[in-house]
């Protein structure tokens, strides 16, 4: 997925596979666009991908789950790279606050008219077969035969 397929996307078809609306985007790179320019007057190599793919990159990540690895092997590059471009991205962003959510104070606020939703997740225990003692122990074999022991033979002194 590169920016260059994306961009001739409807709105529509843009957010289903990126996960943001285009304005979103575009501010994202406006943003990280702004943080560059400032990394690089203090020197640096240069990346091989776009801005615009490494937010791509960054999305999907975040979108999908993926691992560095399988995102760096899709990219073309390691996955070292792969990993300090997400967190730079990630950082520049939360440093940013202009992506940040409100925090709990304003959701609790009387003045606040929005509606809160609160949707339980917690992890539901996996049903599996209990473990019996007969089905778990082995029965030792009589006919093996143990380790050897060890004769230890004193040596008289000369």
């Amino acid at each position: 997925m590169k920016y260059i397929n994306l961009e001739k996307l409807p709105p529509e078809k843009f957010k289903r596979l990126t996960g943001v609306k285009i304005e979103t985007f575009n501010a994202i790179v406006n943003v990280l666009r702004e943080a560059e320019k400032i990394k690089q007057r203090r020197g640096g190599p240069k990346y091989i991908l776009s801005l615009e793919d490494r937010v791509l990159m960054f999305l999907e990540y975040l979108r999908e789950y993926r691992t560095y690895a399988h995102i760096a092997q899709s990219r073309n590059i390691c996955e070292s790279a792969c990993f300090r471009c997400i967190r730079w991205i990630e950082n520049t962003l939360i440093k940013c606050k202009k992506f940040s959510l409100p925090g709990h104070k304003v959701l609790l606020d009387s003045n606040n008219t929005d509606e809160i939703i609160l949707i339980d997740v917690t992890e539901s225990p996996i049903q599996r077969p209990k473990k019996n003692k007969k089905i778990s122990t082995q029965e030792r074999k009589k006919d093996t035969l143990s380790k050897p022991k060890l004769l230890w033979i004193k040596r008289r002194p000369k």
